[in-house]
């Protein structure tokens, strides 16, 4: 995708939800990865479920590419917003227990969802339950690579996967092809997103908001452990940071982009595709 260049005033005509997106680096590589590894779609039942780093937005990127949607959210909060954004209902999807049939879809994207839980069982006996014969999952999760150069700097200040809500920091590409293999599918391709220099960036941003604005007296709309506003309220108390990064949002764009100078095919976040037996 290429940089937004829609001006400050036009911005206002925008729902909330896509003014963060646009000036977002690692959701819109994370949803580039995504449209890559799910390929041309058209008549497709497709199901994209989400955590709570989630406002819709990825969601109307992923209408927009084709395929009949449906939604959920594994977090009740954020759910009618999102909803009232897509003009679709939104399904509270909890972990064990999916509001879908049997065999329901063609094509299941869950992103961000396994690293909150520590017991995954029957999460993924949910996933090969809807997902039908022949169809495909892609999964999405931070890189459980502990090693990391970032992932270690994380923890030494205080930013460990339990400051973004997590029971584990991640997991391993090979690690989910372990899990999508045990699902009976069979790992078809991977990718991964957020390397070096977007993941500093990323870090920069979500640093400045746990321990700087969601702790301010004059803040009291964020909530405190959260990485980003998720609702509309919270967009509004911070509104004028949110101009001041808008202004050096094309920095952090082109810092971004010496991504491209690193080798290989991974980062900090990844994803990996599989296709159901039958």
């Amino acid at each position: 995708m290429s940089m937004p260049t829609t001006t400050q005033s036009a911005d206002t005509a925008i729902p909330w939800q896509l003014q963060m997106y646009h000036k977002s680096l690692k959701k819109r590589q994370k949803v580039d990865l995504l449209l890559e590894l799910m390929g041309p779609i058209k008549n497709e039942r497709c199901v994209l479920i989400s955590g709570h780093d989630n406002n819709g937005a990825m969601n109307y990127y992923f209408r927009a590419a084709g395929g009949i949607w449906s939604w959920g959210q594994v977090y009740e909060d954020g759910i009618t917003e999102m909803s009232e954004f897509l003009g679709d209902p939104v399904a509270h999807v909890p972990v064990d227990h999916f509001p879908f049939a049997d065999n329901a879809f063609d094509v299941l994207i869950m992103i961000d969802v396994h690293e909150h839980f520590a017991d995954l069982g029957g999460l993924n006996r949910e996933i090969a339950r809807v997902v039908s014969p022949g169809g495909l999952a892609i999964i999405t999760t931070p890189n459980g690579d502990t090693r990391l150069p970032l992932a270690v700097l994380k923890r030494h200040i205080g930013m460990g996967p339990e400051i973004y809500g997590h029971v584990v920091q991640g997991y391993t590409v090979r690690e989910l092809q372990r899990m999508l293999r045990d699902m009976n599918m069979q790992p078809l391709d991977w990718g991964g997103y957020s390397r070096f220099f977007t993941e500093f960036a990323e870090l920069s941003i979500n640093l400045a908001y746990v321990k700087i604005l969601a702790k301010k007296k004059d803040h009291p709309e964020v909530m405190t452990g959260t990485i980003a506003p998720t609702s509309k309220k919270e967009m509004a108390a911070v509104q004028k940071e949110y101009r001041m990064y808008s202004l050096i949002y094309p920095v952090m764009y082109l810092f971004s982009l010496l991504d491209k100078l690193i080798p290989g095919r991974g980062g900090y976040a990844v994803a990996v595709s599989a296709r159901k037996a039958g």
